[in-house]
């Protein structure tokens, strides 16, 4: 199939999958005049990456899964040191995110909300971008 039929088939967009073959984590045919052929299996590999990406696994790691996915002689422990080492990073994301939910609300309670042109939101966020108020 083509690329638009990829795309359809797997639900991922043309400029992915594009992205996908130049950092080689997909490696399609040609045709004699270069037009990229896509086989089922692609299919298969494309809608594996997509999944690996919407549960926020970098690309260097969804290489690895890939390369693991397709070892059948892999060790589950690989697979599963891979993704302790994703869950580890998604709660410090986590962390990262509760302490600027925590940061914002604050801010937000400090602004009148008004007509007036002071906010401390503002306020707040150009004195972190001030080089001198370090």
């Amino acid at each position: 199939m083509n690329i638009g039929e990829a795309t359809k088939a797997s639900g991922i967009s043309r400029k992915m999958i594009r992205y996908y073959e130049e950092i080689t984590l997909l490696q399609p045919g040609r045709t004699a005049n270069g037009y990229r052929v896509y086989t089922p299996q692609d299919i298969h590999t494309l809608r594996f990456i997509g999944a690996a990406r919407r549960l926020g696994f970098s690309v260097p790691d969804v290489k690895a899964l890939l390369a693991l996915w397709q070892d059948r002689s892999r060790s589950s422990a690989d697979v599963k040191h891979l993704t302790n080492g994703h869950i580890k990073e998604l709660r410090a994301r986590v962390t990262e995110l509760n302490a600027m939910i925590a940061a914002l609300e604050t801010l937000a309670r400090a602004c009148g909300g008004d007509d007036r042109p002071d906010c401390p939101i503002i306020n707040r966020i150009a004195s972190t971008a001030d080089p001198n108020s370090t």
